[in-house]
């Protein structure tokens, strides 16, 4: 395991559990306490956890972890669920994308789908997202016209936010959108961490004929900050198979087609 791994483990576990023992946690990881302490020291030194006596705790209940420690966790499901959101992408498509781990791996099976590469000329799909590492890896593909809706980039998800962004979203129309979220509740909706990625991802949602939220199973039932959109704006929820009945049935009864990958 490296040691974004161990870290991205550890945050996790952190903001499942809100505090974590040195000793407990060195026995979970498999490494020594010594390890876990310098983990713990090295983090809170990025003011992602509190230091405590023997141990360490989350700053708050709406844990907002930066992209680059978020990778490894979920990530065969994120894989699934990328390539099953990207297959409902027809040709000649206009799809917004918005950030995170899981739109990476949308934006991925989007630009290695065979039937997009094809010898038409000019682009298949049109793009539009305010994800910087999503459009760095499309604007090489010929098949995908890339837009960007520029705005104030945010480190933790690498999304342009404020009234930028959502003055470019206000003036598009998009077929739809796919867009991934922290959490994904019945009454709540779905929702982030941080209110200006919610209030540009709401946008993108309100400009599209269909919106597609992808979530694995870990966000399902469950509240963050800032709500996003309510449930009967969602029409697809693309999940991943290790989600439950008692996790998914609240959707599909309320008219939300569930997909899993």
């Amino acid at each position: 395991m490296s040691r974004y791994e161990r870290w991205n483990t550890l945050l996790e576990l952190l903001a499942e559990r809100g505090h974590l023992d040195v000793e407990e946690t060195a026995e979970h990881l498999g490494v020594s306490p010594a390890t876990v302490r310098r983990d713990f020291d090295e983090l809170a030194s990025q003011q992602l956890l509190t230091r405590t006596r023997g141990g360490a705790s989350a700053h708050s209940v709406t844990y907002d972890l930066p992209l680059r420690y978020k990778v490894a966790r979920h990530a065969p499901e994120k894989q699934r669920i990328g390539a099953a959101a990207a297959a409902m992408v027809p040709a000649g498509a206009t799809v917004g994308l918005n950030g995170g781990t899981t739109l990476t791996e949308v934006g991925r099976a989007l630009a290695t789908r065979p039937d997009l590469n094809t010898d038409q000329r000019g682009p298949v799909v049109t793009v539009v997202t305010n994800a910087l590492n999503i459009a760095n890896e499309l604007v090489l593909r010929p098949q995908i016209h890339v837009v960007t809706t520029g705005g104030s980039a945010r480190p933790q998800s690498y999304e342009l936010i404020g009234p930028i962004a959502a003055g470019m979203l206000e003036r598009v129309a998009l077929d739809l959108a796919i867009l991934g979220v922290d959490a994904l509740h019945l009454e709540h909706g779905a929702s982030a961490h941080n209110e200006g990625e919610a209030a540009v991802n709401q946008i993108m949602a309100s400009r599209a004929q269909q919106v597609v939220i992808v979530a694995d199973s870990s966000k399902l039932g469950r509240r963050a900050f800032a709500r996003i959109c309510p449930v009967n704006q969602i029409d697809i929820l693309v999940t991943d198979s290790a989600a439950t009945e008692e996790q998914t049935a609240p959707f599909a009864d309320v008219g939300v087609k569930v997909v899993r990958a």
